[in-house]
């Protein structure tokens, strides 16, 4: 606790006591937080606020000691309060607030004011900045109803207002209401039947204990994480191109189903990569952050858009985590909040020092299967000698192949040494570049990391020795590295581009002055995907949009060698200098510089430049294992082995890539990235640096707080912060009752309305924290209480005096999420899949919604037991969100949300009546039915309990039948095709019929409303 968070209650009771200790007030009637707050925070923070940059008159009326020292407020003195003249007058230039802002104050109101500074004008901190206490559990006059602590405190409310709770749901009701919340999928009738007819007293808790343990649980909670993690598969922006980040999203799922603690799966999100030996999985965790948004438009500008990233992380963070608008501080100091300029840019470096890589996945199952295809290639490769042509003549066919062979390799040799040219690698003794960090490594080589930009100058010196001289030839190679995108050699992390580079020009200099370049060549050349070649000159034509790139080739090493006409014949220093210049950010990842120094023109060779080192030596010079390495590496170019070689190379083609992931990893603690202040939330106006911490006001003046990601994480989940453990307490409300005690659930701060049950509130956090941050503890504490047993049935009365439910004066109902309303459908059907995990599928959906995506972007319906994949795993695009979800209110997973809209529009309707993946659930649907069933009775019951869980009442059985019968009839005659409502080409009436019926059924409102 900061001392000023200390000595808050002193200074409170000093305002109301003499110096002496007599009392000056009496107990106050007015409390500032109920009844003072909200109206500042709504009529005058905007202009009296913490936020200076809009503050009118220099008046603060956020702080006591500011309105005091103004006179705006004079303790006990109403009538010398000049907050009280000015809200009280008549005189459009001096009422407060202005007549013109038409938000004039109540006369009840101004006399809550009035007697607020007669009473004292004491302040209190706002609600949601005081670290919870755990609080009395309260007594009740009914002591039968309780069935928990939730009950008493939610009954002591009741009782207060004259009401009492409702009576118990219905069993079936209560069954479809617990499946629904904890799993996310609703019972089948056999399911529903079991738990109504169990005589165990205990038969709900251990459902519920069934429920918790069910893997469908983590696929239910792990969907409205995923709302906060704004997860998508694509980048966003106008391109929106795929991106492969379907391993966070497992990671979630698994995480929820082991019931991680909450602490913990706060911890590896946003520093997993951090903890001491990280693992795979804590790095995957790491995902969370990389949500946001990547813009791969030409001509951006990508540190721009890496600021915007940070804009959303740190907005993101707030949301989850504090519960706070900390976004709004990004131009300028909070207008409600205590949150100012710099306490948001601060905040922003404490996640700012990280990089931002891909991360390959290394699952047992692939490695296992690599392994024997690799074993596989191998032993073929083994075999290339035995098939090589035997020559003509006397002798048997393994000695004439191995004769061949020989004569044929020495030929090959001979050439190949004679053309051989001794590169000598080039040791640096200074490395520039106008951003990213350079390193030389223990074999010369450099490694480019850091932040790039789309115009990189990497400049490197030699010194150049006697024993170097001439040099009348530079080798550049470009080297394949895992620390890369895509492996390398390039550091372009764009869709399509990943490992590529862009080498715009090449020059030197020694001793000062230029070097002539001439005679370059390249072992490979390509610009980009479909752009033809790249040949090596263009890096000498001074034209930068001209260059030498190896796209398509990502994760190979490969070479660019110039000729100097005027060798250099003296030792001295010699300056390579290499720009990088493209419309998007393509600097090499990694490279290294060699010298040569022959008497003829030099080439760049298409063989590794390992072999070209070897077969620059005598044979005399190489060792045994050397020897192999040449003779291995003519096995595979011998043309004589073409097509002996196809198996290898089919098999090659067989290796299984590893799963990619995006994840974040901490920066050298060498090359750490500043931040600055941005005036005006401007990304070109940065101006001073900025130290790690958080906001002030949640600091603790005795400590000097969190200082980097990794601390961060661990003080969000710590007993020094007010917020975290309510935030995620009344998301869980939210996502069970319909809304938060707390309603607005993103957002805590004071221009929230307090809670409606404010000590239920601190009483669920602290016990969350006390049963250390289990979640699933949590979840079946509030749905094993009589306050969520209670039937949703409203009375008149309750609707009239309580229509939010506020008060929970009974159970909740509303329609469940726009993925559970089609999972639903899915297991009514009969067609779900459980199976779980892995990359986005693609179920049925209109080709007109992907039609108008950038770069024609096809949506293929999946085939097979994909297509009935729960809808946590539909591929989620953007720009082009899936139609059947977005009906339904889903996010597009462009921003952070912590309370889905929930709507109730035509279009719902007739998604659910007419789109052809519904059309296609409700033909499965029928099918079952009618396979479980004979008569037409007990197939319409069959129809009605997969939907709705009970079974249908005389009069809905009688109406359900009736239609049946009419369609059927109309179908008989041919009013209606039987091929109109059935796929089948052999359906008859009675088939499609009964399709119809599935139709009408799920888009009955109970199909998808909890109970």
């Amino acid at each position: 606790m900061s001392l000023r968070r200390a000595l808050f209650p002193l200074l409170t009771l000093l305002a109301a006591v003499g110096l002496d200790g007599r009392e000056v007030v009496a107990q106050s009637s007015i409390d500032f937080n109920r009844d003072i707050r909200p109206i500042f925070a709504a009529r005058c923070f905007a202009c009296h606020g913490p936020d200076e940059s809009h503050r009118e008159a220099d008046l603060r009326l956020d702080e006591r000691d500011a309105a005091i020292d103004y006179g705006a407020i004079v303790p006990n003195a109403p009538d010398e309060s000049l907050l009280i003249e000015r809200i009280l007058s008549d005189d459009p230039d001096l009422q407060m607030p202005p007549p013109h802002t038409n938000d004039t104050l109540t006369a009840e109101q101004k006399e809550k004011f009035r007697q607020w500074i007669k009473e004292g004008a004491a302040y209190a901190e706002h609600w949601a900045f005081v670290p919870p206490q755990k609080p009395p559990v309260p007594e009740v006059a009914d002591t039968s109803w309780p069935r928990s602590d939730i009950d008493r405190f939610v009954l002591a409310r009741l009782e207060k207002e004259g009401l009492e709770p409702s009576a118990e749901a219905d069993k079936y009701a209560l069954v479809r209401r617990v499946y629904l919340d904890l799993i996310g999928l609703p019972p089948t009738p056999a399911e529903a039947d079991t738990f109504v007819n169990d005589q165990d007293p205990e038969a709900y808790e251990k459902l519920v204990d069934r429920l918790l343990a069910s893997p469908h649980y983590g696929e239910r909670w792990a969907r409205d994480w995923l709302d906060l993690a704004r997860y998508s598969d694509t980048n966003g922006y106008e391109k929106d191109r795929p991106r492969s980040i379907w391993p966070y999203r497992d990671w979630v799922i698994r995480a929820i189903n082991e019931d991680m603690p909450f602490d913990q799966f706060t911890i590896e999100q946003i520093a997993g990569d951090m903890l001491p030996d990280a693992t795979e999985s804590q790095k995957i965790a790491t995902g969370f952050h990389r949500n946001t948004m990547l813009n791969e438009e030409g001509g951006i500008d990508p540190l721009e858009y890496r600021f915007y990233a940070m804009v959303d992380r740190v907005a993101t963070t707030g949301t989850v985590w504090l519960g706070l608008t900390v976004g709004c501080a990004q131009c300028h100091t909070h207008k409600y909040d205590p949150i100012t300029h710099t306490d948001y840019y601060s905040f922003m470096a404490l996640m700012n020092n990280a990089d931002e890589p891909d991360f390959r996945i290394k699952s047992a199952d692939i490695v296992k299967r690599r392994e024997e295809i690799n074993a596989q290639i191998k032993r073929l490769t083994a075999e290339l000698a035995g098939q090589f042509p035997p020559a003509e003549g006397e002798g048997n066919e393994g000695e004439r192949r191995q004769a061949n062979l020989q004569a044929k390799r020495s030929q090959w040799l001979d050439t190949a040494q004679k053309d051989a040219t001794p590169w000598k690698t080039l040791a640096a003794t200074k490395l520039e570049s106008n951003l990213p960090k350079l390193e030389s490594l223990p074999d010369h080589s450099i490694l480019s990391s850091g932040d790039i930009t789309k115009r990189d100058v990497f400049t490197v010196t030699y010194s150049i020795d006697a024993s170097q001289l001439p040099v009348t030839a530079l080798r550049l190679e470009v080297m394949a590295d895992p620390r890369l995108p895509a492996g390398g050699p390039g550091r372009a992390y764009y869709e399509g581009r990943e490992g590529d580079f862009f080498l715009s020009e090449l020059s030197a200099q020694f001793g000062g002055q230029p070097v002539k370049l001439d005679g370059a060549s390249h072992s490979y050349g390509k610009i980009s995907i479909g752009s033809g070649s790249a040949d090596a000159a263009n890096v000498l034509d001074g034209n930068g949009s001209t260059g030498w790139s190896t796209a398509e080739r990502e994760g190979e090493s490969h070479q660019l060698v110039v000729n100097l006409p005027q060798p250099i014949t003296t030792a001295g220093e010699l300056t390579v200098e290499l720009l990088f210049e493209r419309h998007f950010a393509a600097s090499v990842g990694r490279f290294r510089v060699s010298a040569a120094s022959v008497d003829r023109p030099v080439v760049a060779k298409v063989m590794p430049v390992e072999v070209e080192s070897l077969l620059a030596k005598t044979s005399e010079e190489l060792t045994t294992e050397q020897q192999e390495q040449i003779r291995h590496y003519y096995l595979s170019i011998a043309p004589e082995l073409v097509d002996a070689r196809k198996p290898i190379d089919a098999l090659r083609k067989k290796l299984p890539a590893f799963p990619m992931t995006l994840v974040m990893e901490e920066r050298p603690r060498d090359n750490p990235r500043p931040t600055f202040l941005h005036h005006r939330g401007e990304y070109l106006s940065p101006k001073e640096a900025v130290t790690p911490r958080v906001p002030e006001f949640l600091g603790d003046d005795a400590s000097p707080g969190p200082t980097n990601r990794l601390e961060l994480a661990r003080w969000l989940v710590g007993n020094e912060n007010p917020l975290t453990a309510r935030v995620v307490v009344n998301r869980a409300w939210q996502a069970l009752f319909g809304r938060g005690l707390a309603e607005s659930s993103g957002d805590f701060g004071t221009q929230s309305d307090p809670p409606s049950h404010p000590q239920l509130l601190d009483y669920l956090a602290c016990s969350l924290m006390e049963n250390g941050w289990s979640m699933k503890d949590l979840h079946r504490q509030m749905v094993l209480s009589a306050t969520y047993r209670q039937t949703a049935d409203a009375s008149q009365e309750q609707r009239a005096n309580d229509p939010a439910n506020r008060l929970l004066a009974r159970g909740p109902r509303f329609r469940v999420d726009a993925e559970i309303v089609r999972d639903i459908m899915l297991m009514a059907s009969g067609s779900f899949s459980d199976k779980m995990y892995g990359p986005g599928v693609y179920p049925p959906q209109p080709e007109s919604v992907t039609s108008l995506a950038y770069g024609d972007f096809k949506w293929k319906p999946s085939t097979g037991k994909d297509r009935y994949r729960r809808s946590i795993y539909t591929f989620s695009k953007r720009t082009t969100p899936f139609a059947a979800f977005a009906v339904f209110d889903a996010p597009s997973g462009e921003v952070c949300t912590a309370q889905r809209d929930r709507s109730n529009t035509p279009l719902q309707a007739l998604t659910l009546l007419n789109d052809a993946m519904y059309i296609e659930l409700a033909q499965a649907l029928a099918a079952a039915a009618r396979h479980e069933a004979a008569t037409p009775e007990a197939i319409a019951e069959n129809i009605f309990r997969r939907l709705v869980t009970r079974p249908p009442g005389q009069d809905e059985m009688k109406a359900i039948l009736s239609y049946r019968n009419q369609q059927l009839a109309r179908l008989q005659s041919g009013e209606i095709n039987v091929q109109e409502i059935c796929s089948d080409k052999s359906s008859t009436p009675e088939q499609a019929a009964w399709v119809m019926v599935a139709r009408s059924l799920m888009n009955l409102d109970e199909a998808v409303t909890k109970p």
